[in-house]
């Protein structure tokens, strides 16, 4: 009798600590999770507003403990609602809502899985889409090459949402935060959707720096060194405020 009544408060007590808004969310929405996706509908908003996407090219997942909030596929981002956010387990098991999850959703996992990324952004930026035709990796053209851990390399192609492109974005990650897609874009992961989406801006660019530079007829754009990248990569890691 004692275990049915500690049973029935741990049902309340959860039942309280979520939000239930529905049947379409699938199960109770916690607050931190009903949080999490008005920020991740946000970036999403903002990667268009900002011209990093076109329509519903590119998504965008944030990790709420073992949940994936991820953008779903095919919804213009300006028509996203509480009422559809789209979650997913670490195994790809939708766990929240009806919508389908973004069709990149391998590339998404596996972000989460191999990294202690909290969000992924990932886009089709056209300076750095350009790019990942041109070189296998992006000449280190500025010192902000530091902040995403070094030079940024090219992911060999793949064709999307596949299990291929998803291993091919995770070498290219090796000690990086940002990767360059061949024919294809970007991604970038951090602690924050803020920091992530930040990585995706200063990527796109620098893209725009290197070919802005290098299409200067007789010219050749001057590279930083490893060490010079590195040295204001670990300089960079104290910038801003303290706390």
């Amino acid at each position: 009798m004692a275990e049915q009544r500690q049973e029935q408060r741990d049902g309340r007590d959860d039942r309280e600590g979520a939000r239930t808004v529905g049947e379409a969310w699938g199960r109770g929405v916690r607050e931190e999770e009903a949080r999490a996706w008005e920020h991740l509908v946000a970036t999403a908003r903002r990667t268009v507003t900002d011209g990093l996407v076109v329509g519903t090219s590119g998504n965008v997942s944030v990790r709420v403990g073992d949940t994936v909030l991820v953008t779903p596929s095919g919804v213009p981002y300006d028509r996203l609602t509480p009422d559809d956010v789209t979650g997913v387990d670490l195994d790809g098991r939708q766990v929240l809502g009806t919508l389908v999850p973004t069709s990149e959703l391998p590339m998404h996992l596996a972000v989460h899985r191999a990294t202690d990324a909290r969000a992924v952004v990932h886009t089709h930026a056209v300076h750095a889409t350009a790019v990942s035709t041109l070189v296998p990796e992006l000449p280190a053209v500025h010192y902000m090459s530091g902040a995403l851990g070094g030079a940024v390399r090219v992911a060999p192609y793949a064709t999307y949402g596949t299990e291929e492109l998803a291993e091919n974005m995770l070498h290219a990650l090796a000690d990086r935060t940002a990767c360059l897609l061949q024919n294809h874009g970007t991604i970038t992961y951090g602690d924050t959707l803020d920091q992530a989406f930040d990585r995706t801006a200063q990527l796109e660019w620098m893209c725009r720096l290197w070919l802005t530079a290098s299409s200067v007829p007789g010219l050749t754009p001057s590279l930083l060194s490893p060490e010079q990248v590195a040295e204001a990569g670990e300089k960079l890691r104290g910038y801003g405020q303290p706390g």
